[in-house]
């Protein structure tokens, strides 16, 4: 990958201050917006409505401070990432809102280390409700932060893909590179 992140200016109605940025990467291209050092939705898309659509709407009428919202920071790690740095997205700062179960699922889910997916059911356990594999999947599907929030690491119990909001081919290729597969 040779290309840095690059500011994009848009029409779509981002929270006042926030900051945007996309990629290119193997994967295709990997769009940003942050505010305040934190990723507040990201997925492979240049259009800025499609990431826009999946922020809680108090975010969204959020203000934050454009002179702290660059997102360099977190352009360079999932720069980083996909030099083979896999951690790296795990400590960039996440901003989301939901419930309570979702809330916590989404800090679950940011243990699932790269290289060990787990099925939906492990994940509902690991979550604390055993019993809420739907809502644990649901979490999933809702995730506005993807990559730095790694949705894309659980799985069915089958071994199947299950869903994923940015194609299949992008989890599997994610799943594969994190597993160190050659080509990936």
């Amino acid at each position: 990958m040779t290309s840095r992140p690059t500011a994009r200016s848009t029409t779509t109605a981002l929270p006042r201050g926030a900051a945007t940025t996309t990629l290119a990467t193997p994967d295709g291209p990997f769009t940003v917006i942050g505010a305040e050092g934190a990723v507040l939705a990201s997925g492979w898309t240049e259009d800025l409505a499609e990431l826009t659509g999946q922020i809680h709407p108090s975010i969204l009428t959020a203000r934050f401070d454009p002179a702290a919202s660059t997102v360099q920071r977190i352009g360079e790690a999932v720069q980083r990432y996909y030099d083979g740095d896999l951690g790296t997205v795990a400590a960039v700062p996440v901003r989301q809102v939901s419930g309570p179960f979702r809330m916590h699922a989404w800090a679950v889910l940011r243990e699932v280390g790269p290289g060990a997916p787990v099925t939906y059911a492990e994940y509902a356990q690991r979550a604390g409700s055993p019993t809420a594999v739907r809502a644990a999947a649901a979490a999933c599907a809702r995730n506005a932060a993807a990559l730095f929030v790694p949705c894309h690491r659980i799985i069915r119990t089958d071994g199947g893909l299950g869903g994923f909001r940015w194609g299949l081919p992008i989890k599997q290729r994610l799943l594969d590179r994190e597993a160190g597969l050659p080509g990936a």
